[in-house]
């Protein structure tokens, strides 16, 4: 049954958006980039940031002439974030106060990441298993970000309608997929700019939002309808 004001879930992207894991995995990718004799550097980020491991792992394979194949590359990047993880990374501003927030108005959630299995299941400990009630990772979908499948998944396994739903993203990867899927968008941009488009409402910080704002975008928009 859907909750009768909107939203009726709100979807979380998680690398740069709940955690602040986007540097390590830079750091990893500079380290497996390091060992063939190649600097990676700030000029690449935005390249990489946000992106499904295959999209970045073609793209870094091209810098450095494939000296290896893409399975051992994603596999040695994946291991090394592995054993980042387990020493922790910081939780972005505001992220846990709104977990805890909408878990306690009942609010469905789902976390939704370009992350394979492996990476979610590592980083949940961190940020909280028992706030979601759904994970989809980059495994779960035959195609990620920015296609729309990841967040629609997500919405058929919480039987509620895309429309009504807000997800929350930090990368213009994960936004156009949001809004790819429909829903409404709230994008929190750190590394790279997310470009303004309807349905998408930029804040500087997850500290700036609550449950009585992501009620008043559904306000807007009916206001905006009638």
């Amino acid at each position: 049954m859907l909750r009768p004001i909107p939203p009726a879930a709100v979807f979380f992207d998680m690398d740069g958006l709940l955690i602040d894991s986007e540097p390590t995995w830079f750091q990893a990718e500079q380290d497996m980039l390091a060992g063939f004799g190649y600097t990676l550097g700030p000029e690449h980020y935005p390249h990489v940031l946000g992106k499904p491991i295959e999209v970045s792992t073609a793209y870094l394979l091209e810098l450095t002439g494939h000296p290896v194949t893409a399975g051992q590359f994603a596999d040695g990047i994946e291991e090394a974030m592995v054993e980042r993880l387990r020493e922790g990374v910081p939780m972005m501003p505001g992220a846990k106060d709104l977990l805890l927030e909408l878990e306690a108005a009942g609010m469905p959630l789902a976390l939704v990441s370009a992350s394979s299995r492996r990476i979610v299941d590592a980083c949940l400990p961190l940020i909280g298993r028992e706030h979601f009630r759904v994970t989809v990772s980059g495994d779960d979908v035959e195609r990620s970000k920015p296609n729309p499948d990841p967040y629609l998944t997500a919405a058929r396994q919480l039987n509620v309608d895309p429309a009504r739903c807000v997800v929350l993203e930090d990368s213009p990867t994960g936004t156009a997929a949001g809004h790819a899927a429909g829903c409404r968008v709230i994008a929190v941009p750190h590394a790279a700019e997310v470009p303004p488009r309807e349905r998408v409402t930029i804040v500087d910080s997850l500290c700036r939002v609550d449950l009585a704002f992501l009620e008043g975008l559904f306000e807007e928009q009916a206001a905006e309808a009638r």
